[in-house]
């Protein structure tokens, strides 16, 4: 469509002022000419007022995703811009037990950890680059007609621990009540009734219900688009796919094999080892009845959303570690998916509320920690054991001599264009290995090459809220898949009660649909599909992804009734540039004999800086995070802090 077109851009809403529109001057770039051009992401960005766009409302304003000013942070230390120690660092004259660089998932959990085990009188702080705390683990928020709405910026949902585990320990340490998921929110509306899901991430229509539809657009073959509800009930009659690519396709779906699985007794032994030399998508060619373009047709979008990338990129042992990432397709409320309003950022003010009590205001209840604003003011104070400092992005972390010598740890930051410094007699680097290999500066031989086996791959979650969802309901769907154009799929949700001011939900009420868009390029080198994704990510403002995002949805839902202009109510995207770590194959057990490079990275300290990012397992969740945690923190205790 041409971006100049007046008539157009009044059509589809772009010239209202909606809840995502008080920030642009309207420009847009071809990021892709100018890409062609030789005109770089960061180029684009500084050119472009608009790249950021609305944020949403609330404590989590300003902070959608990778921001602008995070982003060019980052950059500012890769292309070293801190290479030399400088002399106008100011000294805070702090020495603490423990710096941890993150605020996200392993570094609260890291904190968590050491107040718990390191005794009441050794102090800890956690340094976040960001201007709230949480990582990936944060919400967007809109107010639509009066309601208040929340939606995840990436991390999503969890299911109930097995008793007495290690994951269960933790949710009981900070609060975590159970019974606040046993209502969701209930049906009020037209008949029939839509049983909704309490994801947005219930994938490719699992379980199987008539609510779920395809569409198919000019890719197949329709202009204008079709959908086809209930495609797997109806055994894919009706789709453009030929008679082999459906039979396939539903051989796959019933689990059928054309070769044995390959199962492995434990992890490390020659089955595995066999899986870990081979793609994913390899090993399933190899196991199941579906062809390389129907696998790339149809399941990239899956494991992009738990590891970044498709099955072309990932080791085959993803078979058995996918399952234990992405929750099981078990919607029961007993053991299934549970969902926070906005994704797993509540779980992260439990954490916080649970290290510093006057962070949150209120008392530490589920309601309470979720609705109450966050009192920034009390995270980082004199005298507390824990604390929390914000806006501050780690530039420098080295030893004050050999490492396996120092008494101390140098960590300088960046906060508001100063430069500090901080002594810590041990630090946790759990902000993410993509970072860490350039921030940590006397890292040794075996460590830095370990870190150059990494590759990692963008991500973007944009929250649309709408007044109404009744152009989908008028479809009979509350959820569907699409093979082209802005994201693969959307789904309506129920909410969790105690988090919402309505106890109902319905066609008639406004919601937030939210959209999941990886940059997989299938066929192309790992690491080229990550550096092509990141220049595609941070090179497109946030107005061409505005029109993106009313283009497709006015070409799949503009027959039932989808006005743009009048049913958008707030866009907010959440971009992240190293989104998911992409386990390749030799990611697990090594290559050639050798072993994994990681495990250079998780067998010990390196002097007195211990390793604690979930990417070190290979699936960046957040109960991978807990783990990576408790193990660089008890490491630090046992042998450095003893």
């Amino acid at each position: 469509m041409p971006e100049s077109c007046p008539f157009l851009n009044k059509i589809l809403g772009l010239e209202e002022r909606i809840s995502r529109r008080d920030f642009l001057d309207g420009a847009l770039l071809a990021s892709g000419a100018a890409l062609l051009a030789g005109t770089t992401p960061r180029q684009i960005m500084a050119q472009s007022e608009g790249w950021t766009g609305y944020t949403g409302e609330g404590d989590y304003k300003g902070s959608a995703g990778n921001t602008e000013e995070v982003v060019h942070n980052a950059h500012a230390v890769r292309d070293g811009a801190y290479d030399k120690v400088s002399p106008l660092a100011a000294d805070t004259a702090e020495t603490y037990d423990c710096v941890v660089v993150g605020g996200g998932f392993s570094g609260l959990s890291a904190g968590l950890f050491f107040k718990q085990r390191a005794g009441a009188t050794r102090t800890c702080l956690i340094l976040d680059n960001a201007r709230i705390f949480g990582g990936v683990a944060k919400r967007n928020e809109f107010i639509v007609d009066g309601h208040r709405l929340y939606a995840p910026q990436a991390s999503v949902h969890f299911q109930p621990p097995y008793p007495n585990s290690f994951l269960k320990s933790i949710y009981d340490a900070i609060g975590l009540d159970w019974n606040a998921f046993k209502e969701y929110q209930t049906w009020q509306g037209p008949a029939p009734r839509m049983d909704l899901a309490r994801s947005p991430y219930r994938v490719a229509g699992y379980p199987e219900r008539s609510t779920y539809g395809f569409y198919f657009g000019a890719k197949f073959g329709h202009q204008p688009g079709m959908w086809l509800t209930d495609p797997w009930g109806k055994n894919l009659e009706g789709t453009p796919f030929s008679a082999d690519e459906r039979r396939q396709m539903l051989a796959w779906r019933r689990g059928e094999h054309i070769a044995p699985p390959l199962v492995y007794d434990y992890p490390g032994d020659a089955v595995s080892r066999q899986l870990d030399s081979m793609t994913l998508e390899d090993y399933w060619i190899r196991t199941f009845p579906l062809s390389r373009d129907l696998i790339r047709l149809l399941l990239v979008s899956d494991t992009a959303g738990g590891f970044g990338l498709g099955p072309d990129a990932l080791s085959g042992f993803m078979e058995y570690t996918w399952s234990r990432t992405i929750p099981t397709l078990d919607d029961s409320m007993e053991t299934g998916i549970q969902m926070f309003p906005g994704g797993n950022s509540g779980m992260i003010r439990l954490l916080v509320k649970t290290l510093i009590p006057s962070s949150i205001d209120g008392e530490r209840s589920m309601e309470g920690v979720w609705k109450n604003p966050v009192n920034f003011a009390a995270l980082d104070q004199p005298g507390q054991q824990t604390r929390l400092r914000l806006d501050s992005t780690v530039v420098r972390v080295e030893h004050a001599g050999e490492a396996h010598k120092s008494e101390f740890v140098w960590v300088t930051y960046n906060s508001g264009g100063q430069l500090y410094r901080v002594k810590a007699k041990t630090v946790v680097m759990a902000g993410g290995g993509w970072m860490t290999k350039h921030v940590v500066r006397d890292l040794d031989a075996d460590h830095r090459e370990a870190y150059s086996t990494f590759n990692y791959a963008p991500y973007m979650v944009a929250n649309v809220a709408v007044r109404n969802w009744k152009f989908l309901y008028k479809l009979g769907i509350s959820g569907g898949n699409w093979f082209e154009g802005f994201g693969r799929w959307v789904e309506v949700r129920k909410m969790a009660k105690f988090g919402v001011d309505s106890a109902f939900v319905g066609p008639e009420f406004p919601t937030v649909l939210t959209f999941f868009v990886d940059f997989s390029k299938p066929g192309l080198p790992t690491a080229e599909q990550g550096r092509r994704g990141r220049a595609e990510l941070l090179a497109i403002p946030y107005a061409e992804y505005e029109r993106q995002i009313r283009d497709q949805m006015t070409d799949m839902f503009g027959a039932s009734g989808f006005d743009s202009k009048r049913d958008i109510a707030g866009i907010v995207l959440n971009r992240f540039g190293h989104a998911f770590v992409n386990p390749e194959p030799g990611f697990f057990f090594g290559k050639n004999g050798k072993p994994a490079p990681r495990e250079a990275l998780r067998a010990a300290p390196f002097g007195r800086i211990a390793f604690a990012h979930a990417d070190l397992t290979g699936a960046m969740d957040h109960r991978n995070a807990f783990l990576e945690s408790n193990r660089a923190v008890q490491q630090l205790l046992d042998q450095v802090l003893v």
